[in-house]
């Protein structure tokens, strides 16, 4: 069990990774990412919503990864993408909606 002091000493040199979910669009190009995720399963249980978000505000070939990383730079990057998943190296979890 971690003390209050050893998780902030693991944040503050990065070593702390969460769970966060990246969705990508067509259209609009976009990169999203939700997080931070205590867990992968809680991750997956909130991804429906965000999808679900994301297609009422009338977005195209959405994509998801979950995958357990350092935060962000960005939490919504505009771009052209013209790979699938670019930006994860290793994806827990994957799929198109």
């Amino acid at each position: 069990m971690k003390t209050s002091f050893g998780r902030f000493f693991e944040n503050l040199l990065g070593f702390s990774k969460a769970w966060w979910i990246e969705i990508k669009t067509s259209q609009p190009a976009c990169t999203y990412y939700f997080g931070p995720f205590s867990s992968e399963a809680e991750a997956e249980s909130m991804k429906g919503g965000y999808i679900e978000d994301l297609e009422q505000e009338g977005a195209q070939n959405i994509r998801w990864v979950i995958q357990r990383c350092s935060h962000p730079d960005q939490l919504t990057i505009t771009e052209e993408w013209d790979s699938p998943l670019g930006g994860f190296s290793s994806p827990v979890l994957s799929g198109q909606s």
